[in-house]
């Protein structure tokens, strides 16, 4: 499967991109997936409830 990517999404209510991202981490969503040659982004995704809208995200990527 040379030359694909996966993704994995989390997202957030009213919460920094950064610390979704920090969810990754803490919680070990990626730890499935830390044998596979494929590239893995990662991606953090706010959603403000005041603005009513995805206000942020961020993509960490992996290989």
């Amino acid at each position: 499967m040379e030359g694909r990517s996966f993704y994995l999404f989390e997202f957030k209510l009213n919460q920094s991109a950064d610390a979704v991202l920090a969810q990754f981490v803490e919680k070990q969503y990626a730890l499935p997936y830390a044998a596979d040659t494929r590239k893995l982004f990662k991606i953090g995704v706010n959603y403000d409830s005041a603005a009513r809208n995805l206000t942020e995200w961020k993509v960490s990527e992996k290989g």
